[in-house]
């Protein structure tokens, strides 16, 4: 329920309105305590990919630091585009921009295990895709037909499926413990699983704040038990606070700068799907904090300002930016729809981008602490594509698209040696799974009739031909 102490019911729905500071400030602080983890995660999955994570001994292990710095500057930075906005790039709305789950199945295997010397091809990528994300500020409005819900839910359940492994592997010990005696032992499940524990339990059985930011109590809670069970001592956490600077500026091209075509096509294609979801996004803030809907230049200055704001960290250092959902909901449930609050967190989350010693205390979370973490994130990825999905009218022909889809796309993920004999890009982007999966189901939602006859399934289904109607009604 709103505080209408913080202002009048009409003060609340406007965007422009800016609540006293001694309340501001603190709620622009619960904006970033609800999406810190899900924005500093990628990082160090992508450093745990390319051989230089958690565990994994390497002496390049110090740049995850970096790149925890990064995420949380650049998501400041691509906020204060959205509330502050420059010229047309910017909605003027309390939309909190992070680093976004959906590029990392490109990601992965762009950097698989070829340490940083892969990061130069990868944010190439980054800022080329940033770019013709904005570009589709201009045309947002015109390819929307073109990603119904069969094809959102589909890419969003991909994006899921193709992360879940992710949370197993840390949960268990991380890869570089695969195949010794320590990977998937008690200590380690158990550090996990206190964090799964204390998540649901606030996020089922508390209201308010506690709920919102339940994965980072849960976080800390397992931290707290790996300090109890010797997985981290107070010595390491020592080393790492004393040797992390106090300040720090972003170094542009730190890791060079390189064109590769897998890089590219796989960070423009996604961009569709960044943009949808943040249209999405735009709509759920007007609707849920003004009770209306999002204006054309509301629509088409969220997709600019994440274009730009993935452009820009991309030059540093940076993963894409996209409007984050979870503050969606935030927003709806304190009814402050004012864009200055979310400023205020904008650059509270600089300020910690600034100082790397907030990365470094990141840096000693136990892997297994943080598996407990990302296996409940990504649970959930999944549970909203299949929610997204529950709006499809099952019928054959849309059984046919998505079966086609997400059998191809799944398949390639699990089997990537299926592709070997490709060249090098195009296997890129075929392991992902999450491409051939997205360009499918577009192609053919674009190309088959409207409806099929039951004999032209049926004898494919093996009895279980569906019968939802989602919450379409069936002609």
């Amino acid at each position: 329920m709103a505080d209408t102490s913080i202002g009048t019911p009409e003060q609340l729905r406007d965007p422009n309105y800016t609540p006293a500071l001694h309340k501001a400030i603190p709620l622009g602080i619960q904006h970033v305590l609800a999406m810190f983890v899900s924005n500093v995660t990628p990082a160090i999955i992508v450093a745990g990919a390319a051989g230089f994570g958690f565990g994994s001994n390497s002496p390049d292990f110090p740049e995850l630091l970096y790149l925890i710095q990064m995420s949380m500057l650049f998501a400041g930075v691509a906020t204060l585009l959205q509330t502050l906005t420059v010229g047309p790039v910017g909605a003027a709305l309390p939309i909190v921009q992070g680093t976004s789950f959906a590029f990392l199945p490109i990601m992965i295997p762009l950097v698989a295990g070829k340490g940083v010397d892969a990061l130069a091809a990868l944010f190439g990528g980054v800022v080329i895709g940033g770019l013709f994300h904005a570009l589709l500020g201009l045309v947002i409005g015109k390819v929307r037909f073109a990603l119904p819900p069969l094809v959102t839910g589909l890419v969003v359940t991909m994006i899921g499926l193709a992360l879940v492994k992710v949370g197993i592997q840390y949960a268990a010990g991380g890869v570089p413990a695969i195949g010794t005696p320590e990977y998937g032992s008690l200590l380690n499940w158990s550090a996990a699983l206190v964090v799964i524990v204390v998540t649901l339990g606030l996020k089922f059985f508390t209201r308010g704040m506690l709920s919102v930011s339940a994965v980072l109590l849960g976080l800390i809670a397992g931290y707290i038990y790996a300090l109890l069970v010797g997985m981290v001592t107070f010595e390491a956490i020592g080393t790492s606070w004393s040797r992390a600077a106090s300040f720090a500026l972003p170094v542009p091209f730190k890791y060079g700068f390189e064109f590769s075509a897998a890089a590219i096509i796989g960070f423009c294609l996604m961009a569709f799907v960044s943009a949808v979801e943040t249209v999405g996004d735009v709509s759920g803030i007007t609707k849920g904090g003004a009770g209306r809907e999002a204006t054309d230049r509301e629509i088409e200055g969220a997709t600019y300002a994440d274009g730009v704001g993935s452009a820009v960290a991309g030059l540093f250092g940076a993963f894409p930016n996209t409007s984050f959902s979870q503050n969606v909901g935030l927003i709806a449930m304190t009814g402050v729809m004012s864009r200055h609050v979310v400023t205020f967190g904008a650059l509270f989350l600089i300020l910690c981008g600034l100082v790397p010693k907030v990365g470094s205390i990141i840096r000693t979370i136990p892997i297994e602490v943080l598996g407990g973490g990302v296996i409940v994130m990504f649970g959930m990825v999944v549970a909203a594509g299949i929610s997204m999905l529950s709006d499809v009218d099952w019928n054959r022909r849309n059984m046919v698209v998505f079966a086609i889809s997400l059998s191809i796309g799944l398949g390639l993920q699990l089997e990537p040696g299926a592709v070997q004999h490709l060249p090098d890009t195009l296997r890129i982007l075929m392991t992902s799974g999450l491409l051939p999966a997205s360009v499918i189901a577009i192609v053919l939602n674009l190309i088959l009739p409207d409806d099929l006859a039951g004999e032209s399934t049926e004898e494919v289904s093996g009895g279980m031909a569906g019968r939802g109607t989602g919450s379409l009604p069936r002609d």
